[in-house]
């Protein structure tokens, strides 16, 4: 699990031409009592971080479901690890189909190894179908931890860490971004959200309406990497950094929760609701909407973004 943007898949990523396809062979099971379905985290930047199981894992699978199978080989490379199964693609644009050739892995007795690039599989990267299925068949799946972009984040942003929760990708489309953040914007809870580097400023202009200028935050970006960085402070100070600074890396956003101190004032919601009417929305869906989450009266509301959209006349 790390916050890198979904792309197409790329030809020249992928391996060499393999023989013609045929069953994936069941072979020794590196789970005592038969097969497994095994989700393993692999560094999310320092390879150091790489746990003693991974490196077995790697080295003993009998099929290894890469997302991708060169940057895996790379890493099993600078572990010193040498990958004795097959090596097969396993992202989102093949999982489904997928699926059934490694689960017939696993009820023959064979170990299947599901990573990522980076971080925890299923948490924002290829793995859930997998895990799906495999449950629903009732074959035994089990979980070799290790690092997280999430929780890296989280301990270094200097918010609160007892109640926290992940949002994956903020949508790109602003009405659909709007809305999703509307939506967020009285829970309670610390808020981790992973973000595309060029879209940074953007989302967190976008943070800024729906929570509100002074709620505190934090930038974390290239997480355990020579270039690891975390800003820390209100919105509208990383939104003006963001601006000023051509933001690269993997990034991963935190929140901090809304404040516990009631109703938000209805001057400070216009600007959210004018931002989604801007973007397509109608007037009264979105009124309704962040007037029911925000609890404010929704005839106040739209009193005053009527009034804030009619120009004052000429005197």
């Amino acid at each position: 699990m790390t916050p890198s943007t979904p792309a197409e898949p790329d030809p020249a990523t992928e391996p060499e031409a393999a023989p013609a396809p045929g069953p994936l062979p069941p072979a020794r099971s590196v789970r005592a009592g038969g097969g497994a379905l095994v989700l393993a985290a692999t560094p999310i930047g320092d390879a150091e971080d790489a746990s003693a199981r991974l490196r077995r894992l790697l080295a003993e699978a009998d099929v290894v479901a890469a997302e991708d199978t060169r940057r895996t080989r790379a890493l099993a490379s600078r572990l010193g690890v040498t990958i004795a199964g097959r090596v097969v693609s396993h992202h989102e644009h093949n999982e489904a189909g997928r699926v059934e050739e490694l689960l017939d892995v696993v009820a023959h007795g064979g170990t299947v190894l599901v990573v990522s690039d980076a971080g925890m599989p299923t948490v924002s990267d290829p793995g859930f179908r997998v895990v799906q299925a495999a449950v629903a068949a009732d074959l035994p799946v089990t979980v070799a931890p290790g690092p997280s972009a999430v929780l890296a984040a989280l301990a270094l942003s200097g918010l609160p860490t007892d109640r926290f929760c992940f949002e994956g990708f903020l949508p790109r489309r602003p009405g659909d971004r709007a809305r999703a953040l509307a939506a967020l914007a009285s829970e309670r809870r610390t808020v981790v959200l992973f973000e595309a580097p060029h879209r940074v400023a953007e989302a967190l202009d976008a943070l800024v309406v729906a929570f509100g200028a002074d709620r505190p935050a934090a930038v974390c970006r290239e997480l355990t990497k020579t270039y690891e960085e975390v800003r820390r402070g209100p919105l509208v100070d990383l939104a003006s950094w963001a601006h000023a600074h051509e933001v690269r890396g993997e990034v991963v956003l935190v929140v901090g929760g809304a404040p516990a101190d009631g109703p938000r004032d209805v001057a400070d919601l216009v600007p959210e609701v004018l931002a989604r009417v801007d973007g397509g929305e109608r007037l009264k869906s979105v009124v309704a909407e962040v007037a029911e989450v925000s609890g404010v009266p929704k005839r106040d509301l739209y009193a005053a973004a009527l009034a804030s959209r009619t120009p004052p006349r000429a005197p």
